[in-house]
């Protein structure tokens, strides 16, 4: 039976975790500085975890901090510098980590639909930021992970998995003609099957792996659609006003904390949530809820690890 929840769609990420005490729990939320990070952030330092944002841009993580404290009365919330585009960078985040238990990762930084550039390796940047940063981020964070015992790691994937899936052939657009969108699809489809990945590799090291989709959420994720894509797709009305449908990103956030905190999803790695539900297999054509087969695919999960591995060898 698929594994179920009390909460939908509508449900915050602060309604999922009333009642729960994190207290000794250490977390990093990657893009906690805004957006879905934050209030995943925000929800799991009410709690009584020790959350640390790891942020693209400093100054605004230590302000989202400052706010975090006053808002929730927990003062252990930290900063941490991480552009997931610089190898380097993830590295020395993750070395400083040192050798502290860490109980939650949240891989939840992201972009979308970007005009095509590179990474000074020549990867395509969709790839390199979604996918390949935090894969290096979590390999190199797995003694962490382990020494907490039962460790919970959060990627988030997307529906927009649907548009792609992994090119192994050309994965940086370098034959094929680049399309913003089916590099996100492939970005988002490699989010959901290094999860995969992962639980296959580490479910007996006590660390389960789950991919979330958080559903439409009105964020700045969406700096890089014109006006009038949005406007095509349904995503605002011609007054400019987001469709109702979208999410806020507090409501954005609840399958992210839910998979993070759910006391029925201990050990049940490998799976993909949403609206704070076990996602099912989507009927074709369907592309608003449940996945696509090929992220699901064990094959091409153990195929994109031992790439992305290679990849990093060589950078």
């Amino acid at each position: 039976m698929p594994i179920t929840s009390p909460f939908h769609a509508r449900s915050t990420a602060l309604d999922v975790v009333s009642g729960f005490n994190l207290g000794g729990r250490s977390a990093i939320v990657t893009g906690g500085g805004a957006g879905i990070g934050l209030e995943t952030a925000r929800a799991l330092a009410s709690a009584g975890a020790r959350v640390t944002l790891a942020v693209r841009n400093a100054e605004q993580g230590r302000a989202s901090a400052e706010q975090l404290r006053a808002e929730t009365g927990n003062p252990a919330i930290d900063v941490g510098t991480l552009d997931l585009a610089d190898l380097p960078g993830v590295r020395r985040f993750a070395a400083s980590w040192g050798d502290r238990p860490l109980h939650l990762l949240i891989n939840n930084a992201g972009v979308m639909a970007c005009p095509l550039a590179r990474t000074p390796q020549g990867w395509e940047s969709q790839f390199a930021t979604n996918h390949l940063g935090h894969f290096a981020l979590t390999t190199a964070l797995l003694p962490a992970l382990k020494a907490a015992g039962n460790a919970r790691v959060v990627t988030l994937s997307s529906m927009g998995h649907k548009l792609a899936g992994v090119d192994f052939d050309d994965l940086h657009f370098e034959r094929r003609e680049y399309n913003k969108w089916k590099a996100y699809g492939q970005a988002k489809s490699a989010n959901a099957l290094m999860s995969l990945g992962l639980h296959a590799r580490h479910a007996a090291d006590g660390i389960t792996s789950l991919a979330v989709h958080p559903g439409g959420v009105d964020t700045d994720l969406h700096r890089h659609v014109p006006d009038d894509e949005k406007r095509a797709m349904g995503w605002v009305g011609e007054d400019g006003r987001i469709s109702s449908r979208f999410k806020t990103p507090a409501q954005g956030a609840a399958t992210s904390v839910w998979a993070a905190t759910a006391p029925a999803l201990e050990g049940q790695g490998g799976l993909y949530l949403e609206d704070c539900q076990q996602g099912l297999p989507a009927e074709p054509g369907n592309r608003t809820s449940g996945h696509a087969p090929h992220i699901m695919d064990t094959a091409v999960a153990d195929r994109l690890w031992r790439v992305s591995e290679e990849l990093l060898a060589s950078a």
